[in-house]
């Protein structure tokens, strides 16, 4: 059973190293000074807690801080005498006072603008000498007025003379104590201003910040160390506490009292904008790019349009969070828990998704897999058409990635004949392993990387091995040796055709089982598993909305790209000549052909049109020269060629 402190005194008790914690209520209880380092302290609760510092330590501080304060006005009077050495009669000193008038001015400057650390770092070694200079100044000053009072006093001239000196030193030494107030007055006044803009959060002047936080934190309540997963600080006053190497994972801060007052080390909290989100629940087009929030707690968090490119939300609490048109581009969630999350309009380009990852229940009508650039300004909804949006539980179905796929990498010069016959061979000798193509996903210029889905509790590490010493000594033979198995199966022939597709498109992103070219918001659908079943109404399906996006020719009498796509999609479609694994086949050619007329690169276009081009006529080939779909295609093809600068 868990332990109850709840409304204690626990003033300066030592729970240090305590396992037994774990789940503990600590609820408005008072825990100032208490030391719970190293504690187990999972899922317990310091609700209205109050931490901090007791009252011995609080006198301590503010009689140190004020012998520090004293100090310091004794170093500012200290820099103001050295600038009076300006009215010194002696030209040493006249030079030492404008030197450190001068760096001091220079200091100020930088500190305002840049913060301490660049003020020290730029003008330390001018103080030295300029302080050296102000010393020697004020030495040699002094000697010379020495000599000259002896000088005067053994003169003759002793009466009118020495009133005259006495009187101007007299208005020296007042002209100087007059500026060494003024600078004790001016320098404190600045050191409160860098002081309060430290403790506002300016970045300029976290030194300051750190230097003070860290002082206020001794003899605080400490966690240093502690496992604080889970553990439940909801309006608990967290003053002058020590959170370094606390572990931290979904925590709960909501509405905590001066969290900015927490010594926090390496963990989420050193950020002010963070802190300010877990204190407020309120991040609305706030930015978090490339931030560690590991374990970080915004459940019901409102976080619509805030941006997390490139950031880790790994093992974070987001339940019921609105992520709505957030930017979670490459965005890490491996073990996040998303359930209930809005992720509508949310833009999820590479984001890091696991099987760890819930989705349980995530409201979403429609997603972009791509964040637009001025280059390509396309987003890539999903779904496809914008009329149609996501019913319930469809996202969390259509974004779940395959986790348990053979991953064919191919890294070398593919040869996509011997990709699809070592493919065949595997499903044939290894049926109990369900072999089923998923996605393809083109990576470089020649590089591929195949997934089949498997069985469960087949050895993957044994068919890999398998497939590639295969593939290996199919592509070392020659293309009459390929073409002789080839010759003996279709289906050989049409993963053939589907990987050479594949790798005439410029990038592929791959979901599912699907492959979606990623400079368009078409999907490529295989159309068939491992075995050769072929999805043809899919394929043409798709065809059809890729030519759809095409522009239509602005003159009614001479077709354009997109006209003619139709007119030859139609009579592949109607030929009675061509058995359904070309159609399919020569359907897929067309849709090259379409996605290469939205390219913006010129030579992308032509080299995509020109390959498809040269596999439509080779998949002809062999037609009775009076059918129709010959007749149709050597009409369209040269004019086809042609508008893609070929002909």
């Amino acid at each position: 059973m868990a332990l109850d402190f709840s409304g204690q005194n626990l003033r300066g008790r030592n729970f240090k190293g305590r396992q037994d914690l774990a789940g503990a209520n600590f609820s408005y209880a008072d825990i100032r000074g208490a030391n719970f380092t190293n504690a187990n302290l999972i899922g317990a609760n310091f609700s209205h807690a109050k931490a901090g510092l007791q009252r011995r330590w609080v006198i301590i501080l503010v009689l140190v801080s004020w012998l520090l304060s004293g100090l310091l006005g004794f170093f500012w009077a200290f820099d103001g005498y050295l600038v009076s050495l300006i009215f010194n009669s002696s030209l040493e000193n006249k030079i030492a006072g404008w030197t450190a008038l001068i760096v001091l001015i220079a200091f100020f400057f930088v500190i305002i603008r840049q913060g301490v650390a660049a003020g020290l770092g730029a003008f330390a070694g001018a103080l030295a000498v300029a302080g050296a200079l102000a010393v020697a100044g004020a030495l040699a000053g002094a000697l010379a007025g020495a000599f000259a009072f002896a000088f005067a006093l053994a003169g003759a001239l002793a009466g009118a003379f020495a009133f005259a000196f006495a009187f101007a030193l007299a208005f020296a030494l007042a002209l100087a104590f007059a500026l060494a107030l003024a600078f004790a007055l001016a320098g404190t006044l600045f050191s409160i201003y860098i002081s309060w803009r430290a403790m506002k959060g300016d970045e300029k002047h976290s030194l300051i910040r750190n230097i003070a936080v860290t002082f206020a934190a001794t003899g605080g309540t400490s966690f240093h160390g502690a496992d604080l997963t889970g553990a439940n600080f909801t309006q608990a006053t967290l003053k002058s506490t020590d959170l370094r190497n606390t572990i931290l994972i979904c925590s709960c801060w909501h509405q905590a009292k001066m969290l900015d007052r927490v010594r926090p080390g390496l963990t989420y909290l050193q950020n002010s904008q963070v802190r300010q989100l877990l204190v407020t629940g309120q991040g609305q087009d706030k930015k978090f790019d490339r931030q560690n929030l590991r374990g970080i707690n915004l459940k019901e968090a409102n976080l619509a349009d805030a941006s997390f490119i490139g950031a880790d939300l790994s093992e974070a609490n987001l339940q019921d969070a609105d992520l709505s048109r957030a930017k979670l581009k490459q965005t890490q969630l491996d073990g996040t828990d998303l359930t209930g999350a809005t992720l509508t309009g949310a833009y999820i380009e590479d984001w890091g998704i696991t099987n760890t990852t819930k989705l349980h229940g995530v409201r979403c009508e429609y997603v972009f897999m791509r964040l637009p650039t001025k280059e390509n300004p396309d987003p890539l909804r999903k779904p496809d058409n914008k009329q149609e949006e996501f019913t319930d539980g469809d996202f969390a179905d259509f974004i779940q990635p395959i986790f348990d796929t053979l991953d064919l990498y191919h890294n070398q010069g593919v040869d996509p004949r011997a990709v699809a016959i070592a493919l065949k061979n595997l499903a044939e000798n290894h049926p109990e392993a369900e072999l089923e193509i998923v996605a393809m996903e083109k990576r470089g210029d020649d590089k591929i990387l195949l997934r089949a889905k498997t069985a469960a509790g087949s050895d993957k590490s044994q068919l890999s091995a398998e497939y590639f010493d295969d593939y290996n000594q199919l592509k070392a033979l020659s293309q009459s040796q390929q073409l002789l198995l080839v010759e003996k199966s279709d289906q050989i022939r049409d993963l053939k055709n589907m990987i050479t597709t594949a790798l005439q498109q410029p990038n592929f992103y791959t979901q599912g089982s699907t492959i979606m070219p990623q400079d368009n918001s078409t999907n490529i659908s295989a159309g068939r598993d491992i075995s050769g079943v072929i999805n043809l109404g899919k394929i043409t399906g798709d065809v059809t909305n890729t030519i759809g996006q095409l522009p239509e020719s602005p003159q009614t009498d001479k077709p354009g790209i997109k006209e003619l796509l139709t007119q030859l999609q139609q009579a592949i479609s109607q030929s009675a000549d061509l058995p359904e694994t070309d159609k399919a086949d020569a359907l897929i050619q067309i849709q090259a052909l379409a996605e290469a007329g939205k390219s913006p690169q010129e030579s992308t276009k032509q080299k995509t049109a020109k390959t498809a081009i040269t596999m439509l006529k080779g998949i002809f080939t062999g037609l009775p020269a009076v059918a129709s779909l010959v007749e149709a295609t050597n009409k369209l093809l040269p004019a086809i060629a042609k508008l893609f600068g070929l002909g």
